[in-house]
């Protein structure tokens, strides 16, 4: 089936919607959790903050693009249920309606993975119905109780072994060395047994899972094709630096897991946390944007210099609020590097758009013009 026509666009755009309606929440719940004077919530979304983004938003997200990949039209229940239940976490909180539909996205989502293992097996593919696999284990720990905090692991082993599987996916033409498949499985096997053991025993295997992590980071820093393409221009150098700055704070995420274990709160937690989710995965998000967003949706986001503002200022104010705010407690930095990580987010949103709509038009106009001439032409005929 034709991957751009098996789900209509139309159908699409309202789960695209919902994604962008957990991002904002999320956004919102930040800036409460930061302390900025913002005007109060019906319901306090910022008990909901970690997975309106992780699953409401980015789970969204690629289980759209993993529904169009699949060109199947049942597929879009994936990221139908995903996009509601981050609405339903929305609207009443951390409930077991909003739980379950999150649950039953990644059920979906695993069975989207399997049909397309039917259709070709590979290691890449495996990674990523690993993730699919741990997003399933962080819902059903939540469902039974766990707090948010301690199903953390899991959160990060759907994101990481996802987006893993993507670069893998992309590199594979590119790759040299005959073993880089299986140092992959290697790694993924200890990130996913990391996350076994931190919910097991979480005081010795939050080490293991932050060790889990470095091997990752180490095979995307050997094999990534980002370490050549770095030196490319345009598009590609824009995405290898994206990605290379997002696998620095993925290894930070790594050390603090693997040299200080577990946490839930405080400072350090703070730190944990953004330096995966918003250095990483967020970094991720932005240079993938223009590739992902036209196979998606059909519609144009042409690269331009003007994506580096939203990802330089991602980076410098993480390296402000962990670096100032965590690390040396500088509460005002803390708080508005907070705000300045929030502004990055939406100004990348604000350049995607203007970006997509200011190309749409301009290939209206040529079309307009190729048209008007053809006119032109078979007048003078």
């Amino acid at each position: 089936m034709n991957q751009s026509t098996g789900v209509p666009v139309r159908w699409r755009l309202p789960v695209l919607a919902a994604a962008g309606i957990a991002l904002m929440t999320g956004l919102y719940a930040a800036l409460l959790l930061l302390g900025v004077s913002v005007p109060a919530a019906p319901r306090p979304v910022e008990q909901v903050h970690g997975p309106l983004m992780v699953l409401g938003f980015v789970g969204t997200l690629i289980a759209l693009e993993r529904a169009v990949a699949l060109g199947a039209r049942w597929g879009l229940l994936a990221p139908a249920c995903s996009g509601l239940g981050g609405l339903v976490l929305v609207v009443t909180g951390a409930t077991l309606p909003g739980k379950a539909l999150l649950m039953t996205a990644s059920v979906v989502l695993l069975g989207i993975y399997r049909a397309l293992w039917r259709r070709q097996q590979s290691v890449a593919l495996l990674a990523q119905a690993t993730g699919a696999f741990a997003w399933y284990s962080a819902t059903l720990l939540w469902l039974a109780g766990f707090p948010v905090a301690e199903i953390v692991p899991w959160l990060a082993t759907f994101v990481v072994a996802t987006i893993a599987g993507e670069r893998l996916e992309l590199a594979h033409v590119a790759l040299r060395h005959r073993a880089a498949q299986g140092w992959f499985v290697a790694a993924l096997g200890a990130l996913v047994t990391g996350a076994t053991a931190a919910t097991v025993w979480p005081s010795t295997g939050t080490h293991l899972f932050g060790v889990g992590l470095l091997a990752v980071v180490a095979w995307l820093a050997v094999f990534d094709v980002a370490r050549r393409t770095v030196r490319a221009t345009a598009l590609p150098r824009y995405v290898a630096v994206g990605l290379l700055a997002g696998y620095v704070w993925l290894a930070l995420a790594g050390l603090l897991w693997a040299g200080a274990g577990v946490t839930v709160d405080g400072t350090r937690y703070d730190a944990t946390l953004h330096a995966l989710f918003l250095g990483f995965t967020m970094s991720m998000i932005f240079v993938h944007a223009p590739v992902i967003l036209p196979a998606v949706l059909r519609r144009p986001l042409p690269y331009h210099r003007l994506l580096y503002v939203p990802l330089v200022l991602l980076h410098v104010s993480l390296l402000a609020r962990i670096g100032l705010g965590d690390a040396l407690a500088v509460e005002p930095v803390w708080r508005w590097a907070g705000v300045a990580n929030v502004a990055s987010v939406l100004t990348f949103v604000a350049c995607a758009v203007a970006l997509s709509v200011t190309r749409r038009r301009s290939v209206r106009r040529s079309a307009g013009s190729v048209r008007r001439s053809a006119v032109a032409g078979a007048s003078l005929r």
